[in-house]
C-alpha cells in the first residue's frame, strides 16, 4: 500500500510538471521544436550528474536498455513534432493522448502477471473523453480544423511509443534511475543532430536560454525521473490513468495564462478525469 501511495505520489510531481510543457511551448514557439527539445534535454540530463560523479557505474547500464530509453525520449518527441507539422495541432495532440489509453489496455501484454479487468477500461476510456473535452472544449468559438491528415499517424505512433516505452523499462534489467540522465543526453545530441539537418540556425536570447532552463529542469528533465519512479513502484495500469491529469491540467493553466476564462468544459472534464483515477484505482 505505501509503494502505491509513493508510486501515484511520484506520478502526479511528473504530471505537474508535464502540466506546464504547452505554456513554456507557447512562450517558445519562436523557437525549432528539435533545437528545443535537445537543449531542454541536454539540460534536464544534468539532474543525473551529481550522482553519475558519485558513482559512475549508475551510467554503466546495457546498450539494449540505452536503446529503449533514447527510442523513448527521442522517438516520442520526433513524431510528435512531426505530427505538429502535418496535422492540426489540437487534434494532434489529442491523438498523442491515448498514450495513457495504450498504457491501460497493452498492460498485461507487455507486463507478465498483470491482467486487465473491465473496471480499467472503462476508466481509461473515462479518461480519454475527459481528455477530449478539455482539449477541444478550450477551442470553443473558434475555427477547427477538419478532415483527415497523415500527420495523425506520427501522432498515433508516438503516443504508442511512450506507452510501450513506459511499460517495457519494467521488462528490462533493473537500472538506475539516474539512467534517465543517459537517456536524455543521447536523446538531446539527436535532437540537434535532426535540428542542424533539418532546421534553419537561429539565435536565442538570454529570455530563451531562461525559459529552457527551466523546461529542461522540469517537464524534459525532473519529470521523465519521476516517471521512471513511480513505473518502478506501481501498478502501470492505475499510473496510466492518473496520467489523463495532463492534458486537463495542461489545458486549464495555458488557458489561464493566456488570460481565459476557465470554461464548463474544463469542469466536466475534471470530474471526468478525478472520476477515472478513482476508478482505475479501486480496480486492482
Amino acid at each position: 500500500m505505501l509503494a502505491a501511495m509513493s508510486a501515484n505520489l511520484y506520478a502526479l510531481g511528473a504530471i505537474t510538471l508535464w502540466a506546464t510543457l504547452a505554456s513554456l511551448g507557447v512562450a517558445l514557439r519562436h523557437v525549432p521544436p528539435f533545437l528545443l527539445t535537445g537543449i531542454a534535454l541536454l539540460v534536464g540530463s544534468l539532474l543525473a550528474l551529481p550522482f553519475v560523479l558519485k558513482d559512475r557505474r549508475l551510467w554503466a547500464i546495457p546498450a539494449s536498455t540505452l536503446i529503449l530509453g533514447v527510442y523513448g525520449l527521442f522517438g516520442f518527441h520526433f513524431l510528435l513534432f512531426i505530427a505538429l507539422r502535418h496535422a492540426p495541432a489540437v487534434e494532434a495532440n489529442l491523438v498523442n493522448y491515448l498514450w495513457p489509453l495504450f498504457m491501460v489496455v497493452l498492460a498485461p501484454l507487455f507486463l507478465k502477471g498483470m491482467h486487465l479487468r473491465a473496471v480499467h477500461v472503462v476508466a481509461a476510456l473515462l479518461g480519454f473523453a475527459g481528455a477530449a473535452i478539455a482539449i477541444l472544449g478550450a477551442r470553443e468559438g473558434a475555427a477547427s480544423g477538419t478532415g483527415w491528415a497523415w500527420g495523425y499517424l506520427p501522432a498515433l505512433a508516438s503516443a504508442f511509443i511512450w506507452a510501450s516505452y513506459s511499460l517495457l523499462t519494467q521488462r528490462v534489467a533493473a537500472f538506475p534511475t539516474a539512467a534517465i540522465g543517459l537517456f536524455g543526453l543521447v536523446s538531446g545530441v539527436l535532437s540537434l543532430l535532426c535540428h542542424g539537418l533539418l532546421e534553419p540556425a537561429t539565435a536565442l536570447s538570454g529570455r530563451d536560454w531562461l525559459l529552457l532552463a527551466v523546461m529542461g529542469l522540469g517537464p524534459l528533465g525532473a519529470a521523465f525521473f519521476l516517471w521512471d519512479k513511480a513505473l518502478k513502484l506501481g501498478d502501470a495500469r492505475q499510473i496510466g490513468i492518473l496520467s489523463y491529469l495532463t492534458p486537463l491540467c495542461s489545458t486549464a493553466l495555458l488557458m489561464l495564462v493566456s488570460g481565459r476564462a476557465l470554461s464548463w468544459s474544463i469542469g466536466l472534464a475534471a470530474a471526468m478525469i478525478i472520476g477515472a483515477a478513482v476508478l482505475g484505482t479501486r480496480g486492482k
